[in-house]
């Protein structure tokens, strides 16, 4: 009998010690998982409270209309009135606001005509959403001739010669702000310009730095940050981590229209067309409040409706996408052209061809951008204008872009030319640049030779 005895002794203690062991061992992966889970990318602060923005900028106009009706020669109170017009415009896309804000600044600096740097930024900012960045760069270079370190005021200058298409410029502002300001949003800034260049080692190395250097109240630039991040290594084929600064963009604010879409579009690469399509329709906000993103929103949704096979419905979101862009967007002062002309080309009418090409060749008397050069270039290979296609592509190439879109729609351009040789070169770095480059992406961006 003691044997047994034994044995049952030794049995249920190593039956303990084994309990002990896993549960000490789950104890400490649990308090290891937060470790475990991180990434480089995380946010190292608290998220903001969800709040009503649009409703919050209300209150605050209301507040500067009361002070202003109170000490009606503050110069500065009609500043910060300006500034929150423009806060309002950027967060609904409604032009008014955006006029509202300029005529703000006009007034506040009638009243306050010297050392207003706030409200010449806003004129600035107004003329860069015009795409007046011959405007925004004359009124940034007179507040840097008062005062010479003003972030706001190169930066400005810094996406105004983007969008000109001038890097050389855009490349030497960017250097010197960031010498004098390393901080979250000019290494952005100067990633976006290396984006632009080709630089993708100089971009992803500025795009980190930048995330070092943010801070807790930026919540907004920080979640910019991580969208633009992942759309560059989108555009490289790495999904995985392009979702990943997608998410965490969208954990920091979970409706942020600019992830939302960019996470659709990465959805609609990879061929999730259910999760695309939930995601585009959480831009969606309010009927009251109509938002810049709803048509796109609508355009992408259309877009996977015509990749599932479903022409009619792919119409109808065509449809409503471009009565609401019609009916909210305005070509003349404020320039979305090209976003009217994507959507034309999207939906495959040639009818609507003549009305494309006018708003492209509008379009690119003033930006220059590498976006700019490639709808244009697609708009005239379209028309059957193969050289011409060929010049607007050298053009946005010859800034070092390396972008398998534009590479591709080369190749096909070089091919109806016959180039085979140059076409086949075109072919092969779009590939490099962007390994899981498919057959998917060619019909998402109209790459096909008639």
């Amino acid at each position: 009998m003691l044997l047994p005895l034994n044995l049952r002794f030794t049995q249920r203690r190593r039956q303990l010690l084994w309990g002990i062991g896993i549960l000490l061992i789950a104890t400490t992966v649990h308090q290891l998982k937060p470790l475990l889970n991180t990434s480089p990318y995380d946010y190292s602060f608290s998220p903001p409270d969800q709040t009503d923005i649009t409703g919050q900028l209300e209150q605050e106009i209301a507040f500067y209309k009361n002070r202003i009706r109170q000490t009606p020669e503050d110069g500065l109170s009609q500043a910060a009135l300006a500034s929150t017009y423009l806060k309002l415009a950027r967060a609904t896309g409604d032009a008014n606001w955006y006029l509202l804000a300029d005529q703000a600044a006009q007034q506040s600096l009638q009243k306050l005509t010297f050392n207003n740097e706030g409200a010449q930024i806003v004129q600035a900012k107004v003329a860069e959403a015009q795409h007046d960045f011959d405007r925004a760069i004359l009124i940034a270079n007179q507040v840097l001739a008062t005062q010479a370190y003003s972030e706001p005021a190169q930066s400005i200058l810094i996406t105004a010669y983007l969008g000109k298409g001038n890097l050389t410029k855009a490349r030497a502002i960017a250097d010197n702000l960031v010498q004098q300001i390393p901080t979250l949003g000019s290494l952005t800034l100067r990633g976006l310009v290396h984006s632009a260049q080709g630089e993708d080692a100089l971009a992803i190395k500025d795009f980190e730095a930048a995330l070092n250097a943010e801070e807790p109240q930026e919540s907004g630039s920080s979640a910019w940050t991580r969208t633009l991040m992942g759309r560059f290594y989108a555009g490289r084929g790495d999904y995985q981590t392009a979702q990943q600064l997608y998410q965490e963009a969208l954990d920091i604010l979970p409706r942020y229209p600019l992830a939302l879409v960019h996470m659709a579009k990465l959805k609609t690469r990879q061929g999730h067309y259910r999760a695309a399509t939930k995601l585009y329709s959480q831009v969606f906000t309010s009927q009251d409040y109509p938002h810049v993103w709803d048509h796109v929103a609508l355009q992408g949704m259309a877009q996977v409706a015509s990749l599932q096979g479903d022409r009619a419905k792919a119409q109808q979101l065509w449809q409503q996408a471009e009565e609401q862009f019609r009916q909210h967007e305005d070509l003349e002062t404020f320039g979305h052209r090209r976003a009217l002309a994507q959507l034309l080309l999207d939906r495959g009418d040639a009818a609507d061809l003549p009305e494309a090409l006018a708003l492209m060749e509008a379009d690119v008397k003033i930006r220059q951008d590498a976006d700019t050069l490639d709808t244009y270039a697609r708009v005239l290979m379209q028309l059957g204008r193969w050289q011409d296609a060929q010049r607007a592509l050298q053009r946005t190439l010859g800034q070092g872009t390396r972008n398998a879109v534009i590479f591709y729609r080369a190749g096909l351009v070089e091919q109806q030319l016959g180039n085979g040789s140059k076409a086949n070169q075109y072919f092969e770095a779009a590939q490099m640049v962007d390994p899981s480059f498919g057959e998917r992406d060619q019909q998402i961006w109209g790459l096909v030779a008639d």
